[in-house]
């Protein structure tokens, strides 16, 4: 995508929200921000569409010293005035023990996806106490492999990026200047150290990218994009409920 096409769309997607914001009857915006390139590209949406009325959530929970620096340096360089820091560490720490203790089980993924729905409640209830929206920061990869949490950072109102691929994302970043340093970091969900997007989904962004343009990938590329779209369907519907009403039985 060129940088024209890419300006009309991210404009687009600021009118969008103002639209749904509008049509929410609610009065701006919440955005949680991680020192990722998603949050980032949200974050400045946000502040576009709604100058007074837009809120920055910065929730470390066991994030990196490049997280902190990435998150200052995408603070400066977007003048983002409306930011709150929320630590939820200790609360994760407490939840966690409380769980592995009344349970004596601990799934290293589960106890990590803690986090993100720490970071979603948190969302929530400063969303509703000033009458905004949640958007979120998932692209259009993540959301077609259901590479997110159920209910964590998926749990949103509005999702900005969900066509956007993430090559698109990084073309958006640079026009709305996001510091290289995001830009070119490597992407993490930030669920343990170390931990990268990339090497837990198996398989680089650009090949999903590539897959979703109708673009040729190798073979045991396409078919594992398929079983992770198709296992993660759940993640994209609301709640499942019965085929049949007490009244249809």
């Amino acid at each position: 995508m060129n940088n024209e096409k890419m300006n009309d769309y991210t404009n687009y997607l600021v009118n969008w929200i103002k639209e749904e914001v509008k049509n929410a009857n609610q009065k701006g915006v919440v955005v949680g921000i991680s020192g990722g390139i998603d949050s980032a590209v949200v974050a400045a949406l946000a502040k576009l569409a709604f100058p007074d009325n837009y809120l920055v959530v910065w929730m470390p929970c066991e994030s990196s010293e490049l997280d902190l620096k990435c998150k200052n340096e995408l603070v400066n360089n977007l003048n983002l005035k409306n930011i709150v820091e929320i630590d939820l560490l200790n609360t994760f720490n407490g939840l966690k023990s409380e769980i592995i203790n009344k349970t004596n089980n601990e799934n290293k993924l589960a106890m990590a996806n803690i986090k993100a729905r720490l970071r979603m409640t948190t969302l929530y209830a400063l969303a509703q106490s000033n009458n905004y929206l949640v958007l979120g920061t998932d692209n259009a990869c993540e959301w077609h492999i259901g590479y997110f949490t159920k209910y964590g950072d998926g749990g949103v109102d509005l999702v900005p990026l969900v066509h956007m691929l993430k090559r698109d994302v990084k073309n958006a970043a640079k026009l709305l200047n996001v510091p290289a340093s995001i830009i070119d970091r490597a992407p993490t969900a930030g669920l343990w150290e170390n931990q990268t997007d990339e090497s837990e989904i198996g398989f680089s962004y650009d090949l999903i990218d590539d897959y979703l343009e109708g673009l040729n990938v190798p073979e045991n590329v396409k078919k594992r994009i398929e079983y992770l779209h198709n296992i993660s369907s759940h993640k994209r519907q609301l709640a499942t409920k019965p085929l049949k009403s007490i009244n249809e039985i």
